[in-house]
């Protein structure tokens, strides 16, 4: 793959403010790589070609000008389709909303825009996020770009499809129990879990529910640097903001990780995972583990985690969809069903028990980053699976007993308020993309992504390196 569509932004960036790329080039290599690919990909859902042509054109006539160029200036930008978009079908990919078309942008995606973005297309996503598995009833199913017949995980899996087939440089995700990182991971590409406030998220239903953030997602971890550069911000709007948005620096340098004192755990002593991918990343832990100053095998204390998970993912879905639950369930989907009626289940009693523990667990890791720096664990507990199943029922032969226990490997950072980012790592024992995620304590971001380029740096050349789905 040689083509425009196929340079990291970063490279494409460069190229266009020093007048070797034109934004029109590259817009035109990017549709033509959505036409050639997204019939069986499906991760593109609603597109305006008409507009992202103009939009290159109007980018391309300002750096004739000389004009000031933005971060992004002329780089087509997918946006996930949870967040609205002014003039382009947003639908959160419910049939409540398969109509919609908002007439503003969200706070995001506005930044996203303002730092010169051609935004033009939304990605596919499970109803309202709920899965990790990319299919809903409004556009199907989203396949992953290595085997069609297999998921990208979910819910930011067109936006993880739409990188890895190179229909877009740069792409926006969102997270809660892994909805950015599993993808990133099943699809071979990058994606960055932002500690909470770092990008604001002032509408969404609770403020004070901090475990959805926005983040970015691309082909490498300077790419997806640039990208939340953009997205970064203080609102006031979202009571988890800070000014801490402002000290990211310009340029991510990779850390010396001789500095670094790193954990590696296969499940953080609490998780379900394939032992397949337990064999694959002890592996390359092996490999890794002498680049650090000091490398051990002690995961945080996530005693008690999948307790939390439950009591606040059932509550956050309440917060969000009850009235939609009372007032439209024939048109819901069973996930967003299902999580909203466990939530409703929930007692006074327990939903304190839950806040109690979590802030317990949450000091806990956060003592534990005295003696550690970073943790790096795998990226998803299992290979990509059929996306004709919503979810992974069993692993090692032990049934789950939710449809997102699979995810803990995920939501157990998330439940201590962690940010963590997710870097390829070659491929796993089935010849599928195999991703490592690399987590710090909250407020970390900077040196986690740090961490996380320096060992995309060290893996590249090696057949650790990201791999590359066949395109044609």
């Amino acid at each position: 793959m040689t083509q425009p569509c196929d340079l990291t932004a970063v490279a494409a960036r460069r190229l266009i403010g020093s007048k070797k790329l034109s934004p029109v080039e590259l817009m035109d290599s990017c549709l033509t790589r959505i036409s050639a690919t997204n019939k069986v990909a499906n991760a593109i859902v609603a597109m305006d070609e008409g507009l992202a042509r103009k939009q290159a054109t109007a980018a391309e006539a300002q750096v004739m000008r000389g004009d000031a160029l933005g971060l992004l200036h002329g780089l087509p930008t997918a946006i996930k389709d949870l967040n609205p978009v002014a003039g382009l079908r947003s639908t959160w990919g419910s049939l409540l909303f398969r109509d919609h078309v908002p007439d503003a942008d969200d706070p995001m995606v506005a930044n996203v825009r303002a730092a010169g973005a051609n935004i033009f297309a939304k990605t596919n996503v499970p109803e309202f996020g709920a899965g990790a598995n990319t299919k809903n009833r409004v556009y199907g199913a989203t396949t992953n770009p290595f085997n069609a017949e297999l998921t990208p995980a979910g819910s930011s899996g067109g936006a993880a499809v739409a990188l890895a087939l190179g229909q877009v440089p740069v792409a926006t995700g969102s997270d809660y129990g892994g909805s950015l990182r599993t993808p990133a991971g099943f699809c071979g590409v990058v994606g960055f879990r932002p500690s909470p406030g770092v990008v604001p998220s002032p509408d969404r239903a609770a403020g004070l529910l901090p475990w959805g953030v926005n983040g970015p997602m691309g082909r490498t971890i300077e790419d997806a640097y640039l990208l939340l550069k953009a997205q970064l911000d203080v609102d006031v709007a979202d009571p988890f903001s800070s000014t801490d948005a402002l000290n990211f620096p310009d340029l991510l340098q990779p850390v010396d990780l001789g500095t670094i004192r790193a954990a590696f755990s296969a499940d953080l002593g609490i998780c379900p995972v394939d032992k397949g991918i337990a064999e694959v990343f002890r592996a390359r832990a092996k490999r890794l583990a002498s680049h650090f100053n000091h490398a051990t095998d002690q995961a945080p204390d996530f005693s008690g985690v999948h307790e939390i998970f439950e009591v606040h993912r059932g509550l956050a879905f309440v917060t969000s969809h009850q009235d939609k639950l009372a007032q439209h369930r024939d048109l819901l989907d069973r996930n967003l069903i299902d999580n909203t009626e466990r939530g409703l289940k929930l007692t006074v009693a327990e939903i304190g028990r839950g806040f109690v523990e979590q802030h317990k667990l949450f000091k806990r890791v956060t003592a534990y980053f005295d003696d550690v720096d970073v943790v790096i664990c795998p990226a998803a507990s299992v290979s990509p699976f059929p996306h004709a199943q919503l979810f992974v029922e069993s692993i090692n032969g032990e049934t789950m007993p939710t449809y997102m226990r699979w995810l803990a490997i995920s939501y157990a950072p998330t439940m201590a308020l962690c940010c963590a980012a997710v870097v390829p790592c070659g491929l796993d024992h089935k010849g599928l993309p195999f991703g490592l995620q690399i987590f710090g304590p909250k407020g970390s971001d900077v040196q986690v992504l740090e961490v996380a380029l320096a060992l995309e740096q060290a893996m590249a050349g090696t057949d650790m390196a990201r791999p590359i789905p066949k395109i044609g």
